[in-house]
């Protein structure tokens, strides 16, 4: 096993602070990054797409439960399977109360193509609460390419797309898979990857979510002292 080199507390700290500032950079450029994400255009989504779920049919539309965003999770568990796959369970187990996103006006959905009479069971298996849906039969993988040929073979890929709804007019905004997860599952990484971003006013382009007012936002609490 190879170990990192002994030196003296002083050594450490002088190259603690010569990563720190490599650290720094890439912290600014991870801003500048987001703040480019943000400015991305964004296409309308039809109303076609239908999903199955614990309460019966939903549109795209009643997976936002009325909020303004929603971050869906395409989870690889494709219909001939009988539990969903490890990389996307292990992405999943990182999703803890969804009260702080709720408060940022955003909701987090979980997608694939098994049917609910397999996603239900596992899902009570691994113990989570996250919404969950079917899109088996239907074209919302296919359309937001992660369900994607390759060699001949239809192949699932674990991903996240982002929607961004105003009034009942559907948008989609962003969408990333596969190595493109890595380093996503804090509150602040999944909400880097939408339009409306963190929700702050230091975030450009200034004054992107002044339309949902400063009630939408509140600063963050314990996830049980959020009002609703």
């Amino acid at each position: 096993m190879t170990l990192p080199q002994i030196v003296s507390r002083e050594e450490w700290r002088a190259a603690r602070e010569a990563l720190q500032a490599e650290e720094d950079e890439l912290g600014r450029a991870r801003q500048a990054l987001n703040a480019r994400r943000r400015r991305l255009p964004m296409v309308e989504v039809g109303d076609g797409h239908v999903f199955d779920g614990g309460d019966g049919r939903a549109t795209l539309l009643d997976l936002f439960e009325g909020r303004h965003q929603l971050i869906v999770h395409h989870f690889v568990f494709p219909p001939e399977w009988e539990a969903g796959c490890p990389r996307s369970a292990a992405f999943l187990d990182q999703i803890g109360p969804q009260a702080h996103l709720w408060a940022r006006n955003t909701t987090f959905a979980v997608v694939s193509r098994a049917p609910l009479t397999r996603i239900l069971p596992f899902k009570a298996r691994m113990g989570w609460s996250v919404p969950w849906y079917s899109s088996a039969g239907r074209s919302f993988d296919t359309d937001f390419e992660a369900t994607v040929v390759r060699d001949g073979r239809t192949v699932d890929r674990p991903g996240l797309s982002c929607f961004l709804r105003e009034r009942d007019r559907v948008f989609h905004t962003y969408s990333t898979f596969e190595d493109g997860m890595d380093g996503v599952g804090s509150l602040t990484s999944l909400l880097d990857l939408t339009a409306l971003g963190r929700q702050e006013d230091w975030e450009e382009p200034r004054g992107r979510a002044d339309a949902l007012g400063a009630a939408a936002r509140p600063a963050l609490r314990l996830h049980d002292e959020y009002d609703g």
